[in-house]
């Protein structure tokens, strides 16, 4: 599994209104079961997403395929392996 962790710029309006198709897609993503979580945090300044995918370069390719990730307003602060105990 990765980690993505995402940055926001504070009230940014082009983050803003791209969210809806950015929250489709991922709901899409989910559905396929290539996520297993998403969501901002609570103060808004950022969000974390849970991908359940082979590799780093799959990862890369989520981040890539969503224009959302290349907005002004969000920065990609961190990708990162993860690998969840078996509770």
């Amino acid at each position: 599994m990765f980690v993505l962790e995402l940055s926001f710029a504070p009230d940014d309006a082009e983050r803003l209104a791209a969210r809806p198709a950015h929250r489709e897609r991922l709901a899409a993503l989910k559905a396929d079961g290539v996520v297993v979580l998403a969501g901002p945090f609570a103060d808004d300044s950022g969000a974390l997403v849970v991908l359940d995918v082979p590799d780093r370069a799959a990862a890369e390719a989520v981040v890539a395929e969503d224009p959302y990730y290349s907005l002004g307003g969000v920065e990609v602060a961190n990708l990162r392996q993860w690998r969840p105990l078996p509770l």
